[in-house]
């Protein structure tokens, strides 16, 4: 069963890998001997992570990506292959969240959180599968959606439209790069503790979402482990455009 999850001759870039899931899921997949590439903006976070990944056998190098900046994507691809050689598993991770209503939503709010979650993710997609396909060899691209992109809360519209978009580019993707040996699937997480929403859940309306979860639970970073370990590896393999759902029951309520 473990060589069907197995992912140690794989590359994967994961982005957003500074914190939250994307640091988790670097973590975990170094530790299964993939060799991992962790990117984000801030890089002092990425060095901190790369380190306690060598220290512990595995094999990770951190680089500098803002997945707004086209320009940056592609520079940090390069740096990435030169350093562990080609790509072969994306984790699309990166994004960011505002919190206000549709009403009180600027321009510059909107185009954030799109740029980002949406476009950002979506070309970044379209390069790495550029370079599969020009190595002929398959490849494997994860995109991290959300519960949100299937359902909505008032104050995150930006948000729950930008992952509602993730989720078709998953498929439109899927659909046209299948003849490539390249898969597209994404991971929808609920509501999981992380760093940055820590405080939330000990307020009335971190309660009153809680009790929301059939499990009456938010989710642990480590509840995604088997999800990512399922979608990176051949355990997968005949899984593409496909959204797989970890949020304790929270679409069901």
């Amino acid at each position: 069963m473990d060589q069907l999850f197995d992912v140690s001759k794989e590359v994967i870039l994961v982005t957003g890998a500074s914190q939250g899931l994307g640091r988790q899921f670097a973590r975990v997949l170094a530790e299964r001997g993939a060799a991992v590439v962790l990117a984000a903006r801030q890089t002092d976070k990425l060095k901190a992570l790369e380190q306690e990944i060598e220290h512990k056998g595995g094999r990770a190098v951190a680089v500098q990506m803002d997945v707004t900046d086209l320009a940056s994507m592609s520079a940090a691809l390069d740096q990435a292959e030169a350093a562990l050689g080609p790509i072969t598993v994306l984790i699309n991770n990166a994004g960011v969240a505002t919190e206000k209503l549709a009403v009180d939503t600027s321009e510059a709010d909107w185009d954030k959180v799109i740029g980002a979650n949406l476009k950002g993710a979506y070309f970044l997609a379209t390069e790495v599968a550029r370079r599969m396909m020009a190595r002929q060899q398959g490849g494997n691209i994860v995109n991290i959606a959300s519960v949100l992109g299937q359902s909505v809360l008032k104050f995150v519209s930006p948000y729950a439209i930008s992952k509602a978009g993730i989720i078709q580019a998953t498929k439109a993707m899927a659909l046209e790069l299948a003849s490539s040996r390249i898969r597209v699937n994404a991971l929808a997480p609920g509501y999981i503790d992380t760093d940055i929403n820590r405080d939330l859940w000990a307020t009335p309306a971190g309660e009153k979402l809680i009790k929301s979860i059939p499990q009456r639970r938010v989710g642990h970073e480590s509840d995604l482990d088997g999800a990512i370990l399922l979608l990176s590896s051949n355990a997968s393999r005949y899984m593409t455009g496909s959204v797989v759902t970890v949020d304790g029951g929270f679409l069901l309520g």
